[in-house]
């Protein structure tokens, strides 16, 4: 029987343990997307606390596709020492860390971009800050070439492995929706066009990292929307991924628009509640080959150990927690009756738009506030 703290894989990588940090917007880079000591410091606690893996906040590939303020962006060349510094200091605390590329499409700012958002369609939905324009083949190809390109740099900058962000309605998410994506062009219509940009995103991703260099994707068992992406297209395109190659697939779910059901749901105060998204994992791991991650509301020990033990998962996901306790794999590795102090309310993250940086705001701080 698989344990919580036994080792476990993802391609090649070998990892200490099958806790995973999910990628967290952290709000802490200089305004062009530049790592900053601060965000460095913040990975290498995480790396002190236990985690056997940290996937980074979403980083965006071009500058149109930055979403929020303190954004990581692999664009450029010239952040090369500052990345590099990165990873050697989550390397030295004896973790392992992957890069989660994205782009925003429709959910972009206009405010931290460079330009009216693009999107596969013009049309404007709830999670799109203005109306975007269409992109054209051309554009698209080359957004996936960026991909690619922030790939290549990622491995020659010290990262483990990447990690394509497919899910949550930024732009895979949005050409894989038929809410999002109308075209009538080789990149909309059916499922098999809709997948085709991720499926453009992975392959010249492999074609510049190799056959050996880990590779894997966050992906949307469900958009959790009405006409969204569904259940059913996940699992096709999830098998698609595993029989092209993809080392991992870590299950979420839900959008923007997805209101109770999306991606970060709050009130997590019961084990009934845990583990959200394991039922669409379940399922999804039932169509591949590869490793299945599981993300979404893990709160205690015991859940996450049956996770693992009793249904079948590789590994779980942690994000909210790791705010409150960048240490609780170290907790729970020591004490099976640690507790988690995470309340689920989502406030951690307004520190990050306002005062550089997120942080957990303490129960009692949020009283005096009421």
């Amino acid at each position: 029987m698989v344990s919580l703290f036994d080792q476990g894989s993802i391609g090649n990588l070998s990892l200490k343990n099958r806790m995973i940090r999910s990628a967290t917007w952290e709000g802490m880079c200089d305004p062009d997307g530049r790592p900053t000591d601060k965000l460095i410091d913040y990975y290498r606690s995480l790396a002190k606390g236990g985690i056997g893996l940290i996937i980074s906040g979403y980083t965006y590939i071009r500058p149109e596709g930055k979403q929020l303020p303190g954004k990581m962006g692999l664009y450029n060349d010239t952040f090369a020492r500052d990345f590099k510094k990165m990873t050697r200091a989550v390397h030295k605390e004896g973790c392992k860390i992957a890069i989660q590329l994205v782009h925003a499409g429709g959910q972009a700012s206009v405010k931290e971009g460079y330009r009216q958002p693009v999107a596969p369609s013009a049309i404007k939905i709830g999670a799109y800050p203005q109306t975007p324009i269409e992109l054209s083949i051309l554009e698209t190809e080359s957004i996936s070439d960026a991909f690619a390109q922030a790939a290549e740099r990622a491995r020659e900058w010290g990262f483990d492995a990447v990690q394509i962000h497919g899910a949550h309605g930024y732009l895979v998410n949005q050409f894989l929706s038929p809410v999002s994506n109308r075209r009538t062009d080789a990149y909309g219509g059916d499922l098999k066009n809709r997948s085709r940009f991720l499926f453009d995103v992975y392959d010249k991703i492999r074609a510049h990292v190799g056959k050996e260099f880990p590779v894997f994707i966050k992906f949307n068992g469900a958009d959790n929307v009405e006409n969204g992406f569904t259940k059913g297209d996940a699992l096709i395109v999830a098998k698609n991924l595993s029989d092209a190659g993809i080392d991992a697939i870590e299950i979420s779910s839900g959008t923007a628009d997805s209101g109770e059901m999306g991606p970060a749901r709050k009130k997590i105060n019961t084990p009934e509640k845990e583990a959200y998204n394991l039922e669409l994992a379940r399922a999804i791991k039932m169509q591949v080959q590869c490793p299945v991650i599981c993300v979404g509301g893990f709160r205690t020990l015991t859940i996450a150990k049956k996770t693992i033990a009793d249904n079948g998962m590789d590994f779980i996901a942690l994000s909210r927690p790791l705010i409150r306790q960048p240490d609780l794999p170290n907790r729970w590795a020591a004490d099976k009756n640690e507790i988690c102090e995470c309340i689920s309310c989502n406030k951690c993250f307004m520190p990050g738009i306002s005062k550089g940086g997120i942080y957990c705001v303490p129960k009692k701080t949020q009283e005096k506030k009421t």
